[in-house]
């Protein structure tokens, strides 16, 4: 696993309890934000995929 990967599950993870917490406490902003930094995490371990796939044909 690689740094972006390892980076991009912890913003998907953070972004999903940013998420929750603010469907729970009915804040629509925490909500919001939650959402899209999770989506950015799943972009950033998304990128990390591709460049582990990428060195992986190299070799």
């Amino acid at each position: 696993m690689n740094k972006d990967q390892s980076k991009g599950h912890g913003k998907e993870a953070k972004g999903k309890l940013k998420e929750v917490a603010g469907k729970a406490t009915g804040d629509k902003s925490t909500e919001v934000k939650g959402k899209a930094e999770k989506h950015a995490g799943k972009a950033q371990a998304k990128y990390g995929d591709l460049k582990s796939d990428a060195k992986k044909k190299t070799e």
